[in-house]
């Protein structure tokens, strides 16, 4: 934590024992120490259960292939400069089909030419959302070539919500999660 961090991360009590329990579950899963966004998120109690039972809707249970899932939450990390959902699903997107040259290359998103064209598509669709909040008809027309009418709303779905997730983390400061390989090394 930098002192700059505004809420830090909530210890058992502040979070109950559920969220602990289910965010120490979570670390282990994917390598860290108990995630920092769910326990700082975890503070607010109701509304972490309700925002965790619709961001699983979307990740991992949604019906988007989970590489152009992955593809689509780093674009959006990249472009809302959200340090924490980058590092975070960096781990994830090599376990889901994302090589590292792509999550390097994520940075610079559909202007990069060694994209698939189903890659560049999904990448100008994410980038189109977020820097307009919508899609113009030529947009649209390219993003229904990806995907049926059920799975665009998800799409739009969860570049908003991931979105939305990147402004809760920038303005709580949640800090990156600690690789538990690390804080074991560490003297």
């Amino acid at each position: 934590m930098t002192s700059a961090t505004r809420l830090g991360p909530g210890k058992r009590r502040e979070v109950g024992l559920s969220i602990w329990i289910f965010s120490t579950i979570a670390g282990r899963v994917v390598g860290t120490e108990p995630p920092n966004l769910f326990v700082t998120l975890g503070r607010r109690r109701k509304l972490f259960w309700g925002w965790l039972r619709f961001a699983r809707r979307l990740m991992p249970s949604g019906s988007l292939p989970r590489r152009e899932t992955e593809l689509a939450i780093l674009r959006v990390a990249e472009l809302t400069g959200c340090d924490y959902e980058r590092t975070h699903h960096l781990r994830i997107a090599q376990r889901s089909g994302l090589n590292e040259d792509e999550c390097t290359r994520v940075a610079i998103g559909s202007a990069d030419p060694g994209w698939p064209e189903r890659d560049r598509l999904l990448l100008t669709t994410v980038e189109a959302l977020i820097e307009h909040e919508n899609l113009n008809d030529e947009e649209w027309q390219a993003a229904i070539g990806l995907y049926d009418q059920p799975q665009l709303v998800e799409l739009v779905m969860l570049v908003a919500h991931y979105r939305m997730l990147a402004t809760a983390i920038r303005t709580l400061d949640i800090q990156p999660d600690v690789d538990r390989r690390q804080r074991s090394h560490t003297p």
